[in-house]
């Protein structure tokens, strides 16, 4: 049964739970049908309740035994509280929490509307860092439990033309490192997903799909989501998707930064 405000009470029967931001779509909504095809259930939030519903029926038919969802927006500062508690009311224990939600803009920063920026660094930062601190300690406690962080391979350059966009990645990389190695012998890993372009909702939002970036290909949300999944199952504190990703990646922490900081507004163009 799926609650209308909140989630659903867990059943008597025990197993693997996940929850997971922005999972109506996109690497969200691939990263949902990993968990639900290996037998986890599945705690969904996204801001949209018709499509979360229509995800959940899919994923009970994949395999998860327990599909509930919640529509939440998480640049509403209150969000994340609300989440959690709903969980707790429901009796919900989460092993793997996956904070997927997040979005850009492409423009000039001083020509950016003030109550954008915030909302965006509100979900990319603040909700991704308060969600991690609710569920964090209860993980601690078991002595198990799994994190897994959407960044981007934005998170190791400045991004010109998406100013606040690339700092907020790189704060959430940043913060996924720094855990890890705080949690390194708890039996709780943090997990960052760094993926470059990739076919979702994000560059038609971000009005990217004109940039030379997406221009020049795009990856498949299923194999980004396939790679975290793996990566975060394994425990590993960083994954790069991609070959050309992962070269870049590391190539910018040789390059001039005055050349780091041309190059990526030429791409973003």
């Amino acid at each position: 049964m799926v609650a209308p405000a909140y989630f659903a009470a867990v059943s008597s029967k025990r197993f693997p739970t996940a929850l997971i931001t922005g999972a109506s779509g996109g690497i969200g909504y691939e990263l949902a049908r990993c968990f639900a095809r290996d037998g986890w259930g599945l705690a969904l939030v996204a801001r949209d309740k018709a499509k979360l519903d229509k995800v959940a029926d899919e994923l009970r038919k994949l395999g998860s035994p327990l599909v509930t969802v919640m529509a939440k927006d998480l640049a509403e500062l209150e969000s994340p509280d609300e989440i959690f508690q709903a969980t707790e009311r429901a009796g919900l224990q989460i092993d793997a929490l996956v904070n997927n939600a997040g979005f850009g803009w492409r423009g000039d920063f001083v020509k950016q509307d003030l109550d954008d920026i915030l909302d965006m660094v509100q979900v990319n930062i603040v909700a991704l860092t308060h969600l991690t601190r609710l569920y964090l300690p209860q993980m601690v406690a078991r002595k198990s439990g799994r994190i897994l962080n959407v960044a981007s391979t934005a998170a190791f350059q400045p991004g010109p033309l998406l100013s606040e966009y690339y700092a907020t990645k790189s704060f959430v990389l940043f913060l996924s490192e720094g855990l890890y190695e705080e949690l390194r012998g708890t039996g709780v890993t943090v997990t960052c997903l760094c993926p470059g372009a990739t076919h979702t909702g994000f560059a038609a939002r971000a009005a990217m799909t004109d940039s030379k970036l997406f221009k020049a290909g795009a990856a498949d949300a299923r194999k980004v989501a396939e790679a975290g999944y793996r990566a975060m199952r394994k425990g590993k504190a960083v994954v790069i998707t991609g070959f050309v990703n992962r070269l870049v990646a590391q190539s910018v922490r040789l390059g001039p930064r005055w050349l780091v900081r041309k190059i990526t507004k030429w791409i973003s163009e």
